[in-house]
């Protein structure tokens, strides 16, 4: 059975929310026609669903998102992917799902969230407002689209002009004191559908953090109106799994402190929940890292790694230079930390960082070289290994300097949807490496 129901209403937008689940690992399929929902319900993670409705009349979109729903089938989590600037019938065809779904199941509880906000692309909520690039909705293009027209930016008007459901919304002050707020704030709403602000990707994981409390404390079934990346952040926080197994680890190898690295690996902490090993670089000390490693594998940490941490640094003195004799140190240290790690722990991707690191791990590993498949953003590639006894593992490397703040959080999730294509019972790429799941 699918863990993730997603029914969109054009194709474009469709395929671009599966590439988010993809990126958490899950199998996702788009298609058409139901005959095809009925087909590949049971074979995918996420199955979405394209009813093309976007610029149908309201009731005809109800009946083709209802239909969907109905044939699809139970989901534990389903969304309702919608416009990222609101266009088409966003109202009438969460009311479809909404009926469908307590049609099914009466005595559940099921709210709504409804989260539009894209960070990434320039789409976010502020004060219940929707706006592109800062600008509100109604005073940008999509208010003369010659189809569907947006008539409001407040998203509760737009909703409310053609869904029967309560409406409340959550601001974003209540978003920004984190998920024991937005805990509070929710249990204390009466709303059917509450509209959240939202305007950075770690609102986004904030309110699903809070959800997914709610989900096993409260026993509510929610449902996601959002134009991708929140419903993929909720998926994640509901602890949805690939059907096919546990998901493969990833082991992360960072040498670099710079400011710019440490933002990007924040971020992989908020955004993937990446667990971190420092090695204190006066003490680089490999049976240390790699017993912090194991803990957090045991604790069930799908994205580990281990990083230099900072030399202290006195408040009225200069930035330590670290010699060329700690350097050496610590990158063997590295790369015995990997050679171990990798072995014990059976990841099913490595990501390294640094132009030195990334030649110290692959020689640890008795790689021939490196294989280059793509580039996943510029002067950051992925592939895998050749040669050696870990011929075939997927493989990721960034300079340290290189990409903004979700750099690593995008190689790191590469990787990850490169585990699932080449999961146990797929063959290999050139040799006998396959992806091992966690014991």
């Amino acid at each position: 059975m699918a863990q993730v129901l997603v029914i969109g209403d054009d194709l474009t937008g469709s395929n671009a929310t599966g590439a988010l689940y993809a990126r958490l690992g899950l199998r996702a399929v788009t298609v058409g026609a139901l005959a095809q929902a009925e087909r590949y319900a049971d074979r995918v993670d996420v199955l979405v669903i394209n009813t093309a409705s976007r610029h149908w009349p309201a009731a005809r979109a109800y009946a083709a998102v209802r239909a969907a729903a109905r044939t699809a089938g139970p989901a534990p989590l389903i969304v309702k992917r919608v416009d990222t600037t609101l266009r088409g019938n966003p109202g009438s065809e969460l009311d479809a799902l909404l009926d469908e779904l307590t049609a099914r199941e009466p005595s559940a509880t099921i709210r709504t969230l409804a989260v539009p906000a894209f960070p990434d692309a320039g789409r976010t909520t502020v004060g219940g407002l929707h706006l592109v690039d800062g600008v509100p909705l109604t005073r940008t293009a999509v208010a003369r689209d010659p189809f569907d027209p947006v008539r409001h930016a407040r998203v509760t008007a737009v909703l409310g002009a053609q869904s029967r459901r309560t409406l409340g919304e959550l601001a974003l002050d209540v978003v920004e004191r984190g998920p024991d707020a937005v805990v509070s704030a929710l249990r204390e709403s009466r709303a059917e559908v509450t509209v959240c602000d939202a305007t950075e990707n770690a609102h986004l994981h904030t309110v699903a953090v809070a959800a997914a409390r709610l989900a096993e404390a409260d026993r509510i079934r929610w449902v996601a109106l959002d134009s991708g990346p929140f419903g993929a952040a909720l998926a994640a926080e509901l602890g949805l799994r690939p059907t096919g197994g546990p998901p493969a680890r990833i082991l992360a190898v960072v040498g670099s402190t710079t400011d710019r690295t440490r933002t990007q690996l924040a971020r992989t902490e908020t955004a993937l929940g990446a667990r971190w090993a420092d090695l204190d670089p006066a003490d680089p000390d490999a049976d240390r890292t790699v017993a912090a490693l194991r803990a957090a594998a045991q604790e069930g940490a799908t994205v580990l790694g281990v990083r230099v941490a900072p030399a202290p640094v006195a408040a009225d003195g200069p930035v330590p230079v670290p010699d060329p004799g700690t350097a050496a140190r610590l990158l063997r240290c590295l790369a015995e930390v990997t050679r171990r790690a990798v072995a014990e722990l059976s990841p099913g991707g490595l990501y390294a960082s640094g132009g030195d690191v990334a030649a110290a791990v692959t020689s640890a590993l008795g790689a021939d070289g490196f294989a280059i498949e793509t580039e996943v953003l510029p002067l950051a590639v992925a592939g895998h290994l050749v040669g050696g006894p870990h011929d075939g593992l997927p493989f990721a490397t960034k300079g340290g300097l290189i990409g903004g703040p979700d750099a690593a959080r995008d190689c790191l999730e590469h990787l990850r949807a490169a585990c699932i294509r080449y999961a146990p019972g797929t063959p290999p790429r050139t040799g006998g490496h396959t992806t091992a799941p966690p014991p």
